[in-house]
């Protein structure tokens, strides 16, 4: 999955930077009153206070917006349906599966049968999560009539064969071994409902910790808290999102106080309000990839020194603080950074403009011409374009950027061309090479497909010790530093603004993992 998947996944126009004329109007139709977002009085000595309401600003979707969690693909949609719902597991800060409604799980010796036991949680309306739910909720989004985001992360279960073996516990049992099978219960949009439940915008029924009160759809949805919620009541009264589609909405709504918490600021604007003392920025560190892709099975980069030398040009702290404002960390051309299994022990790659030129030579490719794709999709991606079009001409390399449509700028780039600024959110290591990286991947941008790299991720997957199937990863990782299509010279910090009066915003939480948008753990001072 490339950036449009990257929750990790982004397959609608606005994901991550959504379009369309800014709601301010309905921000200031759907905010309450100051006294309604006042929590219980008393000094700010740090602890949790119970009371108010809290307003965020997401860009949205427009009129076709849908609370159905398994159709979540904005941000905002995840956001909500994280309020409303629960998976049986979810990402930890370092893309490892943390147990959420599942309590446990534990395999069989081949790691092609799962038992999983769910913790003792109940619905909104009093009926206990158990064993029938999962599987309903796991079978409607492997449903083939659907288009169900979580589907194809749930492609290695049989469903057929997996059952109930009591009302807490499931046998899944797989069709291939699969030792990463809890990040399959983690996928995003593997949300659980209620058996039976397909109407989710008049009146949906969660186990997550708010309930349902009011949704317009483009607009704002409103939530009250679920004082039953098996971890504990959030400590706001009620949560309510609203649409601000353009980033300078979202930034002017938090400084007029319309809202208390703003989504995805851009590093500029970042920059401008951090420590000025009106509102708190708080940076999501390592959250968004930045890289180049070099298409691996076509001239120029099918000869792996050709690679090898634009590793070699890229100056990668240029590129971090011309193209993102240096809100990030540089990268090291290997995906998830901080990340369970990632390499770090491997040189840092800095610019050789000498040794770049002598693999040209090596390869014949001197005077190189080659077209670089863009797009202003994402922040920063023309920016990175042109810097890196002036980096390569150090080297005798003329690079042409092409601009291409925002609308379907991920589908052209995932078959055409030879290279293109990517991007992709948050994701286990193991999912970025299962869904990137195989040469049967779907969303295969660099087109690596080599049958050995195959074998060694099924090697993984089939390697119960975790040191053991580490030691594959990191073996698979070299191989991608020495000669994968990823040139990856950055990770973008997610940039959020709040009121100075809100408190418990997870600051170690990159965008998508569990304690992001986690407003049950929010209060106001």
């Amino acid at each position: 999955m490339h950036d449009k998947n990257s929750l990790p996944g982004l397959r609608r126009r606005g994901f991550l930077a959504a379009t369309g004329a800014a709601s301010l109007g309905a921000l200031a139709l759907t905010g309450c009153g100051s006294t309604e977002n006042t929590a219980d009085g008393g000094k700010d000595d740090g602890t949790p206070r119970k009371g108010g309401r809290l307003r965020a600003a997401f860009a949205g979707g427009g009129a076709s917006e849908t609370l159905d969690p398994h159709l979540a693909n904005l941000f905002l949609d995840v956001a909500r349906a994280k309020a409303l719902y629960d998976k049986l597991a979810d990402y930890g800060p370092d893309l490892a599966a943390r147990p959420r409604l599942a309590e446990k799980w534990e395999s069989n010796k081949t790691l092609d049968r799962w038992q999983i036991t769910l913790r003792d949680a109940t619905f909104h309306n009093g009926t206990p999560v158990t064993a029938a739910d999962v599987l309903y909720s796991y079978r409607r989004i492997a449903d083939p009539a659907g288009a169900y985001r979580a589907k194809a992360s749930l492609e290695p279960i049989d469903l057929e064969a997996s059952r109930a073996t009591g009302e807490r516990g499931i046998e899944f049992v797989l069709k291939r071994p699969t030792a990463e099978f809890p990040n399959i219960l983690a996928a995003f949009g593997a949300y659980i409902v209620p058996d039976g439940a397909n109407d989710f915008d008049k009146k949906p029924v969660g186990s997550g910790p708010f309930r349902f009160v009011s949704f317009a759809p483009g607009r704002s949805a409103v939530f009250r808290r679920n004082d039953a919620y098996w971890e504990g009541a959030p400590h706001l009264d009620e949560l309510e999102f609203v649409v601000a589609n353009e980033e300078t909405a979202r930034i002017n709504a938090l400084l007029g106080g319309q809202v208390e918490y703003a989504h995805e600021l851009n590093p500029t604007t970042g920059r401008a309000h951090e420590g000025k003392g009106r509102i708190e920025i708080v940076r999501l560190r390592n959250s968004a990839m930045q890289a180049f892709a070099m298409k691996t099975d076509r001239p120029p980069f099918d000869d792996k020194r050709v690679r090898q030398a634009f590793f070699l040009i890229a100056d990668r702290q240029e590129l971090l603080d011309g193209a993102l404002s240096g809100a990030g960390e540089i990268g090291n051309d290997l995906f998830g950074k901080g990340y369970e299994y990632y390499a770090d022990g491997l040189p840092q790659r800095e610019q050789d403009l000498d040794r770049a030129r002598a693999l040209l030579r090596q390869a014949g490719a001197e005077d190189l011409k080659v077209t670089l794709d863009t797009s202003a999709v994402a922040a920063g991606f023309t920016e990175a374009a042109g810097i890196f079009r002036d980096q390569a001409k150090k080297a005798g390399v003329t690079i042409d950027v092409r601009m291409g449509s925002k609308d379907s700028y991920w589908s052209d780039i995932l078959d055409s061309g030879t290279l293109s600024c990517y991007r992709s959110g948050a994701m286990p290591i193991e999912a970025h090479i299962s869904q990137r990286l195989l040469t049967d991947s779907s969303t295969n941008a660099t087109k690596w497909a080599h049958k050995d790299f195959d074998a060694q991720y099924q090697q993984a997957q089939s390697t119960r010790d975790e040191q053991d199937r580490a030691a594959v990863y990191e073996r698979m990782q070299r191989r991608l530093y020495t000669e994968g299509g990823f040139l990856i010279w950055g990770f973008a910090d997610w940039i959020l603004g709040t009121a100075r009066t809100v408190r418990g915003v997870a600051r170690e939480a990159p965008a998508n993992t569990l304690d992001w948008a986690r407003f049950d753990k929010v209060w106001l001072a």
